[in-house]
């Protein structure tokens, strides 16, 4: 990993993520294979491939949760899991990670204490708590105890946990899968929401296609591999074709084509 000479934050300019020769090996099985990429800042960057392509391994690079990854990966100006990046950097899983004996209110409390520790700080993260409550529209559920919600409002006390520190990135993975179309909605505009108005990156993992529409720029992978870095317009005009489905079809039979082409011959 490149290293940091220090804790300044980087200009605006630079990318939210940059990797390059990002390798990932889990046992003897290499689950990212030498990806290069960019992902802009203040902008929704769409994380599509089919289940298994390794999504949900890439995301806990970016977050510093992965173990045994070479090549470069920078988040914000520093190497992925630096200490500078603790209250940077959002990061929700695909299962909701809350306490389910606790309510929501006291979920969020609890957390925004872990981030923002003393009682100077009291005002602050009642603050914090009331917008994050009021962001994943969590408000009138805010006495209500998380075991008691459903699947979809379990993942939005996830997210509020997230956004409790203002972070600059927020890596959701597969945050919309299994929720009813309304509420798929109403996420994806607090998604656009967030980045229009608070210059938040968002890098949101999907394996369904539809919603890479939503997006500013997307990364198409499978098998390990990046496919495409580019806005959904330019991989449509790039391929000749008007969707961004149609779009990775067509990258993954020009891959599969490529790889004919290298095979050896016997």
């Amino acid at each position: 990993m490149n290293k940091v000479l220090n804790d300044e934050p980087p200009p605006a300019q630079t990318p939210a993520v940059h990797a390059d020769a990002l390798t990932v090996v889990r046992g003897p099985r290499t689950v990212l294979h030498d990806l290069g990429f960019t992902v802009p800042r203040g902008r929704i960057t769409g994380l599509l491939g089919p289940s298994g392509c390794g999504k949900s391994t890439l995301m806990r690079a970016i977050a510093g949760t992965q173990a045994r990854v070479t090549g470069t990966l920078d988040v914000l100006g520093h190497p992925a899991g630096h200490p500078a990046l603790r209250h940077r950097v959002g990061y929700v899983t695909q299962a909701p990670s809350v306490y389910d004996d606790l309510t929501v209110r006291q979920n969020l409390d609890y957390f925004a204490a872990i981030l923002d520790p003393g009682r100077a700080a009291a005002d602050r993260r009642h603050t914090h708590v009331t917008r994050a409550l009021t962001d994943v529209d969590l408000t009138s559920h805010a006495d209500a105890l998380a075991g008691n919600l459903s699947g979809g409002q379990r993942s939005r006390v996830s997210l509020a946990v997230a956004l409790l520190g203002t972070p600059e990135l927020l890596v959701l993975d597969e945050p919309t899968v299994g929720l009813d179309p309304v509420l798929r909605r109403d996420l994806w505009t607090l998604f656009h929401t967030l980045a229009a108005e608070r210059g938040t990156t968002l890098l949101v993992s999907s394996h369904v296609m539809d919603e890479a529409e939503r997006c500013d720029h997307l990364l198409l992978m499978r098998e390990g591999r990046v496919l495409a870095d580019d806005t959904p317009e330019n991989l449509r005009t790039r391929t000749g074709t008007d969707t961004v489905e149609a779009a990775f079809l067509h990258l993954v039979d020009e891959a599969a084509a490529t790889d004919r082409t290298k095979e050896p011959t016997r």
